[in-house]
């Protein structure tokens, strides 16, 4: 304010600042040289390169109102000598740089109808004037012969577009009245095949009848043969009753103290023709040995004294898969291929009563409870758990909520509940009676387990795994996998070989696809031992619930092995 004090001129305002005496100010504390006025500053013209103010390319927010000129400037600064062309590249989007074009409506429709109608059409990528005949895409030769002509231009009549129609549009003529529809003269509306053509339709169409008639077939003759001569012994006793000179208590219910390894070959039972495929002991006294045979037959074997066959159950068509006993032994249940579970008089060979669901039955198994000694259970090839009442014949109850084809069956919690495996991968537990499962367990990790034991003290399951393991499963409530219990060392892919534990739970066994027959320590889960048991497939084991050693294996070789 003082420095422009100079510049006032009239007198009445010199009043105003004459308080202000400037002539006593020390020129060293003075600011009056530093506010020079400049008469003609530097200034930067408009317009020029200086003046603009320089936005980073990669900046994302702008805090100034930019100019056009401003945002789409060139970029300025060294340049960054690692980027290859396609990064130096000016893109708008992540593949390349787009631009709006236009292409007016009837245009691209002309060109897409031509294509359709004629197989060729203007390159979009070229406007029209290149080398003659390479702006097409499509059938060049066709659009070489038409002169590139469209379908909105009139072109020469395709070979059918001559045919005539038959034309009748008067609607008096109620019955010869065609109107649009009006084929075309010579138009042949049944095409009839060749001869040669229609001896294969006749083929096709014979095998495919043959294969959804269901044959009717006549009931098989169902007969027993008993094959000893003393059916009933001194006191009229039959075969059933167990043998009390045999030096081992087998009515007793707890098992021998210690188990041991079996070493030798005992005894083998032979008379089937095909492969095994169930072997099962009469319920507690085990002094007798049921076999299910793929020859289609089941047989009764002596454990004990001579070890002869006692009897053979005929009366199924094809291979049977499963047998299974009620609790006291009196009758058995026999499942096979041929659709038909069959319940059996063990004594007198007589069939009581079939059973079927027109479905494979894989597995079969009686209610253990003694009350319910009436129902059984089949797992079947179309992913159903089916109960039958065998005093009326009729079901009584399905569990269908399996994926795959179901394999097992296994009581578990005093017979309170059930668990099944399936082919697809699957276990899954069953409260009785109840079709919804309780408990589904699947892992990626899981394999199909086609074989199912439970230990002796009720606590385990023991499940043949398809991935060369023997995997263990709690059976109380949890139903979890035991990870530290895994046996392994045998070949079983592919084979539903059957598993058992000792009756003092030392020991495991199993047999394999080799024929040879496994047996690991249950605590450790270290192999212990294996031999050579069969010629093929070791299909089942079985350890003596009496004996402590005493072992018997079946194969697909057709025979039965005892072990000692």
């Amino acid at each position: 304010m003082l420095a422009l004090q100079a510049y006032i001129s009239s007198d009445e305002e010199n009043d105003n600042f004459s308080h202000l005496d400037v002539t006593d100010i020390n020129p060293e504390y003075s600011v009056q040289k530093q506010l020079q006025i400049c008469a003609a500053p530097t200034v930067v013209p408009t317009g020029s390169q200086e003046c603009m103010q320089h936005i980073d390319p990669q900046c994302k927010e702008v805090m100034h109102n930019p100019k056009y000129t401003e945002l789409f400037a060139p970029i300025l600064g060294p340049e960054n000598p690692f980027l290859t062309q396609q990064m130096k590249a000016n893109k708008n989007m992540l593949s390349g740089y787009i631009e709006a074009a236009h292409m007016s409506e009837f245009q691209f429709e002309n060109q897409r109808r031509t294509f359709n109608s004629f197989g060729y059409a203007l390159d979009p990528t070229i406007d029209g004037t290149g080398v003659e005949g390479s702006s097409y895409v499509g059938s060049v030769d066709t659009a070489k012969d038409t002169n590139g002509k469209t379908v909105f231009e009139s072109t020469k009549l395709r070979p059918l577009d001559k045919r005539k129609r038959q034309r009748n549009n008067n609607p008096e003529d109620v019955e010869g009245f065609l109107g649009p529809w009006g084929g075309f003269v010579d138009e042949q509306r049944v095409m009839k095949p060749t001869e040669e053509e229609a001896v294969e339709l006749q083929e096709l169409l014979s095998k495919r009848h043959k294969r959804g008639k269901q044959v009717e077939e006549k009931p098989i003759e169902e007969k027993s043969v008993l094959h000893i001569k003393d059916s009933v012994d001194y006191q009229g006793r039959s075969f059933l009753h167990p043998p009390h000179d045999v030096g081992v208590n087998l009515k007793s219910d707890t098992p021998p103290d210690r188990c041991f390894l079996p070493k030798s070959h005992i005894h083998t039972w032979s008379g089937h023709t095909k492969g095994i495929a169930a072997i099962r002991w009469f319920p507690r006294s085990a002094h007798l040995l049921l076999s299910a045979s793929m020859d289609c037959r089941i047989k009764l074997w002596e454990v004990y004294n001579e070890r002869r066959c006692v009897r053979t159950y005929y009366g199924h068509r094809q291979a049977v898969r499963d047998i299974n006993f009620n609790n006291c032994g009196k009758q058995f249940l026999s499942a096979a291929y041929d659709r038909y579970i069959k319940l059996w008089d063990t004594e007198t060979g007589r069939v009581i009563s079939r059973f079927t669901s027109r479905k494979i039955p894989y597995c079969v198994k009686f209610n253990p409870d003694k009350n319910k000694q009436h129902l059984f259970v089949a797992g079947t090839s179309d992913k159903k758990i089916i109960c039958w009442d065998i005093r009326s014949g009729d079901i009584v109850q399905e569990y269908d909520r399996h994926l795959g084809a179901v394999n097992t069956i296994t009581f578990v919690d005093e017979h309170r509940r059930f668990v099944t495996t399936s082919d697809d991968k699957s276990l899954r537990v069953w409260e009785w009676d109840i079709p919804v499962d309780m408990k589904y367990i699947a892992d990626p990790t899981m394999h199909s387990m086609p074989a199912v034991t439970p230990a002796p003290n009720g606590k385990w399951l023991a499940c043949q795994s398809m991935d060369n393991k023997i995997v263990i499963f709690s059976a109380l409530n949890r139903f979890k996998m035991n990870r530290k219990k895994t046996f392994t060392g045998h070949m079983v892919a592919g084979y539903a070989c059957t598993l058992d534990f000792s009756p003092d739970m030392s020991y495991l066994v199993s047999g394999d696809a080799d024929g040879k027959c496994y047996i690991w320590d249950w605590k450790t889960t270290k192999l212990y031992k294996k031999w050579k048991a069969h010629d093929n497939v070791c299909i089942n084991v079985l350890w003596h619930p009496h004996e402590p050693s005493k072992l018997v294996t079946a194969g697909w070789d057709g025979v039965i092995k005892y072990w000692d």
